[in-house]
Order: structure tokens, then sequence, then C-alpha cells
């Protein structure tokens, strides 16, 4: 079973660097596809309240056998709990049949309800009640940032931002970075709703090392040290997308995928400046 490399987070604890996400996956098919990957050896699973589906997700937990600290459960804090995060954590465990989370994001900053702050002090009371092992933020700009390192003294482990070779963010990359935050990618082959994996930067890449075109974007992102989990529907894809340790992308293969970024113009989901 491949073994996938872990990251340490600014808290001392360490996560997978790459996992499966369940963004859109189908509530009746995510216990099915979830056994799929941990089968396939992946034990990092990104979720989130909103998405509807924790209770697939609890459902496959339960009945894989695996001891429970050598899994790494992500979920999410949704828009109108900023009020309740407790109450929201507690919710999500039991629908996950956990008695707690490795990590817990806000998911969105919504600044116009202006709530974040008073959201992450209420996380940094359920990491230290044990509901959460680490605690983290989701579609924060730097700005958001500042004002959370302002506010407290407990920085986020993680920043999970839309990423991607048509959107690759970098400032956004450093600015993170910059404060000891790990970036997580979602959206890390462009959710589908763009052609990069038809670039020749991409496919010629794929042809040399005998892989797919999306194995060369995950590639792509692990060497450049981002924290992602693609999603798919299709088990076999999900093996295919965890088999990407067995070849190494080259500078010159690296900086011409790099050379794909087209700024705003490459967003595909919504603006956390507005959305929320």
């Amino acid at each position: 079973m491949t073994s996938t490399p872990t990251i340490k987070l600014n808290d001392g604890n360490e996560i997978p660097q790459l996992g499966y996400g369940v963004f859109q996956v189908d509530p009746a098919e995510t216990e099915k596809l979830v056994t799929a990957a941990l089968e396939a050896g992946v034990r990092h699973i990104d979720t989130a309240a909103i998405y509807g589906n924790e209770e697939g997700v609890g459902a496959a937990i339960a009945a894989s056998g695996i001891p429970r600290e050598e899994l790494f459960i992500t979920t999410k804090l949704w828009n109108d709990r900023h009020d309740d995060a407790e109450a929201a954590l507690k919710e999500s465990l039991a629908k996950l049949q956990l008695d707690y989370v490795d990590l817990y994001l806000i998911h969105w900053p919504c600044p116009q309800q202006d709530k974040y702050v008073d959201a992450w002090k209420q996380l940094i009371t359920l990491r230290e009640a044990g509901l959460t092992k680490s605690i983290g933020v989701s579609n924060f700009t730097p700005a958001h940032l500042d004002k959370l390192e302002m506010a407290t003294d407990v920085t986020p482990v993680v920043n999970q931002i839309e990423l991607h070779p048509y959107f690759q963010r970098w400032k956004d990359v450093d600015a993170a970075r910059s404060h000891k935050i790990h970036v997580e990618a979602w959206s890390p082959l462009g959710q589908g709703e763009t052609d990069i994996l038809d670039q020749p930067e991409i496919t010629e890449a794929a042809a040399a090392h005998g892989v797919t075109p999306g194995q060369v974007v995950i590639r792509w992102h692990l060497q450049n040290g981002t924290i992602l989990f693609p999603k798919t529907a299709t088990p076999a894809r999900i093996k295919e997308n965890f088999d990407v340790f067995g070849f190494e992308l080259t500078e010159d293969e690296m900086a011409a995928i790099t050379d794909l970024d087209r700024g705003e113009d490459g967003r595909v989901g919504p603006d956390p400046l507005e959305f929320g």
C-alpha cells in the first residue's frame, strides 16, 4: 500500500498531504466511495456540514475497521453557524460517529456578517475541549488572516482555498506561509469546469511519465507543498489519483504548468469577499 507523505502543522500535529474530498458527492454514494478510498490506502477524508454527506463518511469509517488514530478527518463550520460552533461541531460529530475530528475549519469568512473572529475564538475553545485536534480556516484572504492574528494568539493550521493551474494565487499562498499556515487546495483540478487537463503542458508531461493528465496536476500540487484531496465519484479514479508517488515532474515541467496561471480569470468558485 502506498504511503502518503505527511506535513507537520504549526500546532505539531501531522496531516497526510493527499486525501479524498467529498464535495458534491451524492450522499447516497458517499459510504461506497469513501470505502473505496480507504481500501485504496487513503487516510485523509475532507467533508463539510453543508455537503450533506457526513453520515456516509461516518458509516464508511465505522465499517472500515481502521484504527481511529490512523485516520485524518476534516469537516467545516457553515456560514449560518458562526454564532454556535459548538452545537454545529457536535452535530457533525454525531453524523460522523466520531468523538473528535482531526481538523475543523471555518468554511467561509462571510465578511458581510463579520462574525468570523468570534467563530474563530469558539474553535479555539473546541480544540481545548478535545472535540477537534486542529483548527483552521477556508477561503480566507490575507486581510482576514491578519484580523485573526490581531484578535487571538492562535494561528490557523491551514487555509483551504481554490487553487489549480489556472488560478494559482501566489500572493495568498505566500501570505499564508508567512503566518506558518499550510495551504490546502480545493478544486485542485479545476472542478471539471475548465480545460486544464487538455493543455499540452500537462498532456505532454503525462505522456512522458506514462501517467494521466490528472495525475500530473496532482503531482504539481504535491511538489509545490500543497495539501489536496481531489474529488471523484469513480472508484477507479480514486485509485488513480492516489497513485502519484512513483514519478516526479522535472523543473521544466513544473515551470510550464505554473505558466498556465490566468490570475482572477482562472477562478471557478465564489469570491470570498462577496460570498456568504
